[in-house]
C-alpha cells in the first residue's frame, strides 16, 4: 500500500497463555502495561483499566467485590499495584441512590474516599464510575488514535456502526464522571449483545470476564479500526503537500532561542522537537492552518497541548527575514495570547479558574516541524507525543470524512473544570531551577558530577561536557537511572576546540530550547618552577584554563543575548586566582584570568540580564580527577609532607580547618546559579574553609 495513503501499523497482541499463571489483580497490571506500552492504544497517563476482585474485609472477614482501578494521575505503561485505586463495589453502587442529577455530579468525588477499601492512599479518578457499573469483572478504556478518528469523524455514529456492524455502542461526547457511568451501564443493559462502546470524541471501553479476553478484545477493536483507516483512506487527507521538509541549521538554533525566549517572558520554559513523518505530513500540507484551526478533540490530547497551536510561517519566510525574527515571534505570539485570552473571557462563568498560560504549548512549523514547550523536559516531550495522537486522529477523520472538534465552550468545561483545577492544586511546588538548562563543563570530574547532581535535584535539565569519553558516559548513565532519560544530555567536548563548543551548544539549544545557566569547570593542574616552566606548560595552562573558558563562555553569551531571558555564567576557578602557591606560576596566572573574564563579562553582560559570577576553590582532594594525577605528588613535593597526608595539610592550614568537598563547591555554584543571587554579579565566592591568604581586597 502506497505509504502515504497508510493509516497507521496495526496493534499486535502480545499476550502471552504465562500471564493467565498470575494473580488476578497481576494480571490487571500486565495488562495495563501492555495497553500502556503502545502509544497508538493509548496516550502517557491516558485511559485507565480495572478490575472487579473477590476480596475478604479486614474487619467482617466477609468476602466483598473489589473494585480495582487505575488511581488519579497514574500511567498505564509503568503502573504497578500501588497505582491503583480499591474501592467497595457495594459502596459505590450505592451511592446511585444519593446521586442528585446532572447538575451536582461532580460533588460524588468527594464520595469515592468514603468507598475506600482497606485504607489505600491512591486518589480514585473521575473515571471511577465509568468502570464501576460496567457489569463485568474486567474493564478496559483506551484512546486509540484509530478509534478517536472514528469518533471525531463528521458521521461517526454511523461510521462505526458500519465497521463493527452495530457490536459497539454509541454514547455522544460528554464529560466523564458519575452520570456518564449511569449511562454506559443503562446502555450496556439495554443491548446485552455489544461488546464493547465507543465515547463521542473521547475513547474507547470494552470489557471481558477475564484479563486475556478483555485485552483480547481491545486490541481486535482497534486492530479493526486500524484495517478500516488503512483501506479507506484518501491519499493526502490533509490536502496536497505544500512544502518539504528542509534543514538550516544556524538559523534554525537562532530560531529555536527566539522562541524560547520570548515563551519564558513570565515563567522558564524547555523546549522537544518533533520532526516525525506524521508531523512534517501534516505541517507541510496544503490544509494544514484549516484543519489545525478546529482543534484537537480528545480531551486528554488539549489538556496536554491546548485545544490550539500557533502556526507560524514557515522556515525559509522565517528566514528570509531573519533580521526582523524577533519581531516575527513576538508578534504572533501576542496574537495567539490575545485570541486565548478572549476565549478564556467569553466562556468563563462566575466560579471559574484564573486564567492560566495564555501562551502555546505546540508551535507548527512548515519545512521544519513541531516545537513544543512546557516547564520540564518530560512534560513537553509528552506534549508533542499526545499531539502526534492528535495528528493521527486528524488524519484518520480527514481522510474518510470531515474531522469535527468539540464546541469552544465544551473544551473550556474541561480546560477549567474545577476537578482539573484540583489537580493542578495538588502538583507539588515548583523546584528553584525548573524550566532551566545549565551546561557544565568538566561534568565528569569531581566538581562537576556534585554541580550536576545538585542541579538535577533543583528541577534543571543538565548538559554534561567532558574530554574524557569513557567518565562522561558513566556520569550520564548514573544521573539518567536517577532522574530520568528526559532531563540529561551529554557531549564530548575539548574546550580549546571552538568546533567542539559550538556543537555542543547547538546540540543543547536543539534539546532543551537554550542554555541559561553555564557552569566553566574543566582544567587541570600543573606545577613547576618559574625558571623550569616550559613554554609548552605555560601554552597548555592558558588553553585549557583560559582560552578554554573564554570560548565556552562566548559560545553560551551569544546564546543568552538570542534568548533575551538573561542567564548566569559561573566560572571555577582556584584560591590561586588571588593568590599564587610557589612552583604554580602558569597555573596561577592561568586562573587569575578567569576573575578579570568574569568582570568583564559581567560589566558588558548587565544590559541583556546576564550575570558573571566566580567560586574558587581550594585543595578539593576527595573525588578529584586533578589530585588523582601528578599535580598531588607535586603539591606534596613543594610543601615537603607525604603524599598521604595532603588532605590533612590543606585541611590543617585553613581557619576552619576543614575538608573541601565537591559537594561544597557544588553549593557555590548554584547560590550563583538559583534567584538567590539574581542581584549579584562579578562576584566571587571563596569555599577554601578560610584561607587567609585569599582574602579579597
Amino acid at each position: 500500500m502506497n505509504g502515504e495513503m497508510r493509516f497507521q501499523k496495526n496493534v499486535a497482541n502480545n499476550w502471552s497463555p504465562q500471564f493467565n499463571k498470575l494473580s488476578q489483580l497481576n494480571q490487571l497490571i500486565k495488562r495495563s502495561n501492555l495497553l500502556g506500552g503502545d502509544l497508538k492504544v493509548t496516550n502517557f497517563g491516558g485511559g485507565n483499566t480495572s478490575s472487579k476482585i473477590i476480596q475478604k474485609d479486614p474487619i467482617t472477614k466477609k468476602n466483598e467485590t473489589i473494585l480495582y482501578v487505575k488511581g488519579s494521575g497514574g500511567d498505564l505503561g509503568s503502573i504497578k499495584e500501588d497505582g491503583f485505586a480499591s474501592l467497595y463495589l457495594d459502596k459505590l453502587n450505592g451511592l446511585k441512590n444519593i446521586y442528585r442529577g446532572f447538575n451536582f455530579e461532580d460533588e460524588m468525588v468527594g464520595y469515592y474516599p468514603m468507598c475506600t477499601f482497606n485504607n489505600n492512599p491512591r486518589a480514585a479518578s473521575i473515571d471511577t464510575p465509568l468502570h464501576a457499573y460496567v457489569p463485568y469483572p474486567e474493564v478496559d478504556h483506551t484512546h486509540p488514535d484509530s478509534i478517536i478518528a472514528l469518533a471525531t469523524m463528521k458521521n461517526g455514529k454511523d461510521i462505526v456502526n458500519k465497521v463493527y456492524q452495530g457490536k459497539l455502542g454509541w454514547l455522544n461526547w460528554q464529560r466523564p464522571g458519575f452520570d456518564l457511568g449511569l449511562k454506559m451501564e443503562k446502555l450496556i443493559q439495554s443491548n446485552p449483545s455489544i461488546i464493547g462502546i465507543v465515547l463521542g470524541h473521547h475513547g474507547l471501553f470494552t470489557w471481558g470476564n477475564d484479563s486475556q479476553s478483555c485485552y483480547s478484545n481491545s486490541i481486535a477493536l482497534i486492530k479493526r479500526a486500524q484495517t478500516y483507516l488503512n483501506n479507506s483512506i484518501k491519499k493526502y487527507s490533509f490536502g496536497k503537500p505544500q512544502f518539504k521538509k528542509k534543514s538550516i541549521p544556524d538559523f534554525e538554533i537562532k530560531l529555536i532561542s527566539t522562541i524560547r525566549g520570548h515563551l519564558s517572558k513570565e515563567n522558564s520554559k524547555i523546549l522537544h522537537v518533533d520532526q516525525s513523518d506524521i508531523t512534517l505530513e501534516f505541517v507541510n500540507s496544503s490544509n494544514l492552518k484549516k484543519v489545525a484551526a478546529v482543534g484537537t478533540s480528545c480531551p486528554d490530547h488539549f489538556l496536554r497541548t491546548k485545544r490550539l497551536p500557533l502556526v507560524l510561517p514557515s522556515l525559509s519566510d522565517l528566514q528570509k527575514n531573519e533580521g526582523k525574527i524577533s519581531e516575527i515571534i513576538e508578534k504572533n505570539l501576542d496574537k495567539y495570547k490575545e485570541a486565548y485570552t478572549k476565549y478564556y473571557n467569553k466562556n468563563k462563568s462566575k466560579g471559574s479558574p484564573n486564567l492560566r498560560d495564555p501562551y502555546p504549548v505546540i508551535v507548527l512549523i512548515p519545512e521544519y516541524g513541531m516545537m513544543s514547550f512546557a516547564k520540564n523536559k518530560s512534560t513537553a516531550r509528552v506534549a508533542s507525543e499526545f499531539f502526534c495522537n492528535a495528528i493521527n486522529v486528524m488524519k484518520g477523520a480527514e481522510g474518510i470524512s470531515n474531522y469535527t472538534g468539540l464546541t469552544e465552550k465544551e473544551a473550556f468545561r474541561i480546560e477549567y473544570w474545577d476537578l482539573e483545577e484540583a489537580k493542578l492544586k495538588r502538583m507539588p511546588p515548583e523546584k528553584e531551577l525548573a524550566g532551566k538548562v545549565a551546561l557544565i563543563t568538566g561534568a565528569a570530574g569531581g566538581i562537576g558530577s556534585a554541580t550536576a547532581l545538585k542541579f538535577l535535584k533543583e528541577g534543571c535539565c543538565v548538559v554534561l561536557t567532558d574530554i574524557d569519553k569513557k567518565a562522561l558516559q558513566n556520569k550520564h548513565e548514573e544521573f539518567s537511572n536517577q532522574f530520568g532519560k528526559d532531563v540529561v544530555r551529554s557531549y564530548v567536548m575539548d574546550v580549546t576546540k571552538e568546533q567542539d563548543v559550538k556543537k555542543a551548544v547547538s546540540e543543547s539549544t536543539k534539546e532543551f530550547g537554550g542554555i541559561d545557566i553555564l557552569v566553566a569547570n574543566a582544567g587541570f593542574a600543573s606545577a613547576a618552577l618559574f625558571e623550569k616552566t616550559s613554554t609548552k606548560l605555560w601554552d597548555k595552562n592558558m588553553d585549557i584554563l583560559s582560552k578554554g573558558c573564554f570560548i565556552i563562555s562566548r559560545e553560551v553569551y551569544q546564546n543568552m543575548i538570542t534568548q533575551n531571558k538573561g542567564g548566569s555564567i559561573i566560572f571555577v576557578s582556584s584560591k590561586n586566582s588571588l593568590n599564587a602557591s610557589k612552583g604554580a606560576s602558569a597555573y596561577a596566572v592561568a586562573k587569575s584570568s578567569i576573575l578579570h573574564l568574569s568582570r568583564s563579562i559581567a560589566l558588558e553582560g548587565a544590559e541583556f540580564k546576564i550575570r558573571s559570577n566566580v567560586v574558587n576553590p581550594d585543595a578539593v582532594i576527595q573525588n578529584s580527577k586533578i589530585w588523582d594525577g601528578e599535580w598531588k605528588k607535586q603539591r606534596a613535593e613543594g610543601n615537603k609532607i607525604n603524599v598521604s597526608n595532603i588532605e590533612e595539610f590543606y585541611k590543617n592550614r585553613s581557619l576552619l580547618k576543614e575538608s573541601i568537598l565537591p559537594e561544597d563547591i557544588a553549593e557555590g555554584i548554584y547560590f550563583f546559579a538559583s534567584s538567590k543571587s539574581k542581584k549579584s554579579t562579578g562576584n566571587i565566592i571563596n569555599v577554601d574553609g578560610g584561607n587567609i591568604t585569599s582574602f579579597t581586597r
